[in-house]
């Protein structure tokens, strides 16, 4: 038996949500192509899992504005977690369910033209740009049902624009709070830096509902032009009750670079894809993701980095660790095609099990079509090291806080790549719950 996955939305109730949202008419008509493909195109088919039973169709569309605030302090104590009380972040944008309920950006960026907006304002402020790269060249809308119906539903996100020269300094921070335990979050996060410009940018995902089902379906791109350089960072941490679906993507031309630092902490059962296209002649990319699973939860993790570019660089880096009965396939792909001559492919998976149910499994896979390249990958599933845990213990360390002290060192790699401090220490916290 699989779940229905046709959808109780219709042309006229596409028309009536895009133009409550005052949006231009290349949006408007991109949701309704891509209502008509949904229908027709396959559901993914993330390796050794099977996603068919899983809910990507029983959720509340309904767009849900979430009140404003005028100070961070006015948020939860969880959320206020994510900032540095003493150091609150100049640029940041709190999106509360499918609104802006906080925002600010320095006028210093404002001034050298810099966009950090929702991406309902960007397309009726910044049209041009927006279209320009919007499902263009990092997210096909065709690419299969999940994001079709991303295309066609899109309810949130932002819009992060650099333009030529431009060098950010301060990170740039965007929270997504799914507040109500019940709506959807069909977000899209939209990147774009111009050429020998430089950005670093923190997400972060938070909901609640441990019993209510609902949908997240993700959709970031990432543009980074000739001589760029994007750092991105994220920490996803959905309740057990979203059933979750992201599709990361990039596009690196020449000389630039993209690097991802990616905490996958969600509770519900998740498939998430992170692609990096190295377009450009000596582009770069390092892929780096952490994930704690627990309960009954089912994730499957791809990374591929893509290369065409000639004396490329991609480098992935996967660590997992799995408790309870939770089962997490990991999946790192280097692939570098014809004419990538001079290329660079490492990757490297380790899953560490903490009980005698939990299930992992790390893949790595080259995909080679030139001869003058250089390759190479890792891969390991096992326990904790117990001559790790003999030294420790040796020590006076008590075996529970011996594990502890293990397990961080083991995530380290990943956790240790965000760049902004308290979303580390959020990070590191989350990880602290779901491992005890």
């Amino acid at each position: 038996m699989t779940v229905e996955t046709k959808l109780p939305f219709d042309k006229d109730y596409i028309e009536q949500f895009s133009q409550k949202r005052n949006e231009p008419e290349w949006m408007r008509n991109l949701r309704l192509q891509a209502l008509d493909q949904a229908d027709s195109l396959e559901m993914p088919k993330p390796d050794k899992t099977n996603i068919s039973k899983w809910n990507f169709s029983k959720f509340n569309h309904e767009y849900l504005e979430g009140n404003a605030v005028a100070s961070v302090k006015e948020f939860p104590e969880d959320l206020q977690a994510y900032f540095d009380e003493n150091h609150l972040p100049e640029n940041l944008l709190i999106q509360r369910n499918h609104s802006v309920a906080y925002a600010t950006l320095s006028e210093e960026l404002k001034e050298k033209g810099v966009i950090f907006t929702d991406i309902f304002t960007a397309m009726n402020e910044h049209n041009e740009l927006v279209e320009k790269y919007y499902m263009k060249d990092a997210v096909a809308v065709d690419q299969h049902r999940l994001t079709a119906l991303h295309a066609a539903l899109m309810n949130g996100g932002i819009f992060l624009y650099v333009p030529k020269n431009v060098q950010i300094d301060e990170p740039i921070q965007a929270v997504f709070w799914q507040e109500n335990p019940e709506t959807s979050l069909f977000n899209h996060v939209l990147v774009v830096a111009e050429e020998s410009s430089s950005v670093t940018y923190v997400e972060n995902y938070i909901s609640h509902n441990a019993e209510q089902e609902t949908v997240a379906n993700i959709v970031t791109e990432v543009i980074a032009n000739d001589n760029a350089r994007v750092a991105y960072g994220a920490v996803d941490n959905f309740a057990a009750g979203t059933t979750t679906y992201v599709n990361r993507r990039g596009v690196a031309y020449r000389d630039a670079a993209i690097d991802w630092a990616l905490g996958q902490m969600n509770d519900g059962n998740t498939v998430s894809e992170n692609i990096t296209h190295l377009v450009g002649d000596n582009s770069t990319s390092e892929a780096k993701a952490v994930s704690v699973g627990r309960g009954k939860q089912t994730q499957n993790f791809t990374s591929s980095i893509v290369q065409h570019g000639k004396d490329s660089n991609g480098y992935i880096l996967q660590r997992g660790v799995m408790r309870d009965r939770a089962s997490t396939i990991f999946n790192a792909i280097g692939k570098i095609e014809h004419g990538g001559t001079r290329a660079n492919s490492e990757q490297e998976s380790r899953v560490l099990m903490l009980s005698e149910k939990a299930r992992g499994d790390a893949n790595p896979i080259l995909l080679i079509d030139e001869d003058d390249v250089t390759a190479g990958h890792a891969a390991s599933v096992g326990r904790v090291d117990p001559i790790q845990m003999y030294y420790l213990m040796s020590r006076g360390i008590s075996k529970q806080e011996a594990e502890r002290l293990v397990i961080h060192g083991f995530l380290a790699p990943v956790v240790t790549q965000l760049p902004i401090e308290s979303v580390k220490n959020q990070l590191t916290q989350v990880i602290e719950r779901k491992v005890y």
